[in-house]
């Protein structure tokens, strides 16, 4: 039996739009096995369509075969997942790298650990969730070329940071966020993106934390997601005013992070708990760290 753990992972992280994620401590695990009869088992209550051949971490490990040009067998997975499903903490990508990492140990390892990020982000399209949840850390990561090869740079954040996260307990689809979102921006708004972006990494890299209020700033798709999710703006407020050195929406959303020393992190957790329970939606409120490893086999 073969089992594999993959870690949620944050996208964006402000300004850093479709290029910058990284991994947290919340996890999905799966078990593979060759078997007689295909089975899916998800140990969580989820719709039976996610049981079927359908699901995706079959398709990518069939997708997986078919590219090594390997006959696939019949497969029991069983999923053990703690990531939520459409909350903006990279359910999907947590799928499709566990689908690839099963398949490559299945098969002899035909790949390299680069080579399994560079075909999931092919599968995913883009590389700020996937690519973290292949190599922990954050990750600084841009596709190039008509074969969009991946890119990248690991960061690892100070252990010293928590990350304070807010899950509501409605969905939001990635591609309804993107559907949102102008096919064009300004030069201003561009040039405030670029700022940004650099000015996030620079700090996490420099433990500058003062500038993480700054730094999370954005104009290219917080705003308009911003519509999607009640009482964002009051929870962005909240989070600064008490004690967060900066708050950003997680990937497409709907979940909502806010950075804090860990010295902060039980009292920021609890205040934005209670503030929480005044809205119609409810919130689960989690303390978080960076997650330093990516996935393993274990």
């Amino acid at each position: 039996m073969l089992k594999i753990k993959v870690p949620a992972t944050t996208a964006n992280m402000g300004a850093g739009f479709d290029c910058l994620g990284m991994a947290l401590n919340l996890y999905n695990e799966i078990t593979v096995e060759e078997s007689d009869v295909f089975s899916i088992k998800i140990k969580q209550s989820v719709s039976k369509q996610f049981m079927t051949k359908d699901n995706l971490i079959y398709q990518v490990i069939s997708r997986f075969y078919d590219e090594v040009g390997k006959k696939m067998p019949e497969l029991a997975i069983t999923q053990d997942d703690d990531i939520p499903m459409t909350r903006g903490l990279g359910s999907s990508s947590a799928c499709i790298v566990a689908g690839l990492f099963a398949s490559n140990e299945l098969t002899g390892r035909p790949l390299s650990v680069d080579e399994l990020a560079q075909m999931a982000c092919q599968i995913e399209g883009h590389p700020d969730n996937v690519a973290p949840a292949v190599y922990g850390g954050m990750i600084i990561a841009v596709l190039e070329g008509e074969e969009q090869k991946l890119h990248h740079v690991k960061i690892t954040p100070s252990d010293e940071l928590s990350f304070v996260t807010l899950v509501p307990d409605f969905k939001l689809s990635t591609a309804k966020a993107r559907r949102i979102l102008p096919q064009d921006y300004s030069r201003a708004d561009v040039i405030f993106n670029v700022s940004r972006a650099s000015l996030f990494v620079a700090s996490m890299m420099s433990n500058s934390w003062g500038n993480l209020g700054v730094a999370v700033n954005d104009r290219i798709h917080q705003p308009y997601r911003g519509t999607l999710i009640p009482n964002m703006d009051k929870i962005f407020e909240k989070a600064m005013d008490s004690g967060a050195d900066g708050v950003f929406m997680s990937g497409a959303g709907p979940t909502i992070i806010a950075i804090a020393p860990r010295k902060k992190e039980k009292s920021l957790a609890k205040k934005m708990k209670d503030f929480v329970k005044g809205f119609d939606e409810n919130w689960d409120v989690k303390i978080l760290h960076a997650d330093l490893e990516g996935a393993r086999v274990l």
